[in-house]
């Protein structure tokens, strides 16, 4: 993974090469057949849970759990990262970051929970 150079406009290649302008390694990494940009279409990628929830729930609504399935995923992810990652300024709590990263995840899990229950309502009326 490259690391962002003191200077927020380069990076440095983690092989310890020198420092290239950052708009140069985004406009490689977006190259066709670039290592970052291999990743399958989320329709693709969770095609078996889109189904499910879907038929379940309906179009709207089953992709929305399948979203929030997702950012809850992510938020582990990330409360891992936050037990290794300790502030100095707080002892026990994660980063500053980490906690704007899980805030920001929390509040969207909330907007798509409330979303999908406006959506039942409407649809149970």
């Amino acid at each position: 993974m490259p690391r962002v150079d003191s200077r927020s406009d380069f990076y440095a290649s983690p092989e310890g090469g020198s420092a290239q302008p950052l708009a140069e390694f985004v406009q490689a990494s977006r190259a066709p057949g670039a290592e970052y940009n291999r990743t399958m279409s989320v329709y693709d990628e969770m095609r078996e849970e889109l189904e499910q929830y879907e038929t379940m729930m309906g179009v709207p609504r089953g992709r929305l759990a399948v979203g929030l399935d997702l950012v809850t995923d992510a938020m582990a992810l990330v409360g891992q990262h936050g037990v290794y990652c300790q502030s100095l300024r707080q002892p026990g709590r994660p980063v500053m970051d980490i906690q704007l990263v899980l805030k920001q995840l929390s509040d969207a899990k909330e907007l798509i929970q409330s979303s999908m229950e406006q959506m039942k309502r409407i649809k149970g009326s």
